[in-house]
C-alpha cells in the first residue's frame, strides 16, 4: 500500500490517497497512515466504524498532511445501530487534529444530508438517488398521502386487478 500511495500522491496537489484502516488480513493500518500523513501525503483514512478506529487515526495524522477520516454511517445503520451519536462524538474527537475533516460515508437516506449538516460533520457522500429527493424537502405532507394513494391505484388500473 505504502508504493501505490506514495505513486498515487503524485498525480497532483488535489489527491487524497483512500487507505482503508485495516487491510485484508486485519493488520491495522495505523503505522502507514501516520508515516505517509507525516511525510506529507493527503490521505482519505476509510472503511471505519469505531470510534476506536477514528481516534486512533487522529493520533496517528495530527499534525500531518490533510486527511479525510471516513466513517461508514450508512453501513453503521444497516446493522440496526443509530450512526448519529458515533458520527457526532467523531466530529469531537477530530477538533484534536485541525488537518482532519469528518466524512459521512454510504448515506441511507435524505435526512442522513441533516443529520450529517445537525452535527458539524465537514463532508458527506450523496448518491444521485438521494440528492433527487431535495425536491421532496418542505412537502405538503397531505399532498404526498394524496400522491401516494393515486399511485397505488394507478399501479392497481395497470394491473388491471379486480375483487
Amino acid at each position: 500500500m505504502e508504493r501505490q500511495a506514495r505513486r498515487i500522491s503524485s498525480w497532483g496537489k488535489l489527491v487524497s490517497v483512500k487507505i482503508p484502516i485495516t487491510n485484508t488480513k486485519r493488520e491495522s493500518s495505523i503505522p502507514l497512515v501516520h508515516k505517509l500523513s507525516q511525510d506529507g501525503i493527503a490521505l482519505n483514512v476509510t472503511a471505519m466504524f469505531t470510534l476506536q478506529q477514528v481516534q486512533n487515526v487522529v493520533d496517528a495524522v495530527n499534525g500531518g498532511a490533510p486527511c479525510f477520516v471516513s466513517v461508514f454511517a450508512g453501513r453503521i445503520a444497516d446493522t440496526g445501530r443509530d450512526p448519529v451519536p458515533l458520527m457526532a462524538e467523531a466530529v469531537k474527537r477530530l477538533k484534536q487534529a485541525p488537518n482532519t475533516e469528518l466524512i459521512w460515508a454510504s448515506p441511507r437516506e435524505l435526512l442522513n444530508i441533516f443529520h450529517a449538516d445537525d452535527i458539524g460533520c465537514h463532508v458527506i457522500t450523496v448518491t444521485n438517488d438521494i440528492l433527487k429527493k431535495l425536491a421532496l424537502v418542505g412537502k405538503d405532507m397531505d399532498d404526498y398521502s394524496l400522491e401516494t394513494a393515486k399511485m397505488f391505484y394507478d399501479d392497481g388500473q395497470a394491473a388491471k386487478y379486480t375483487l
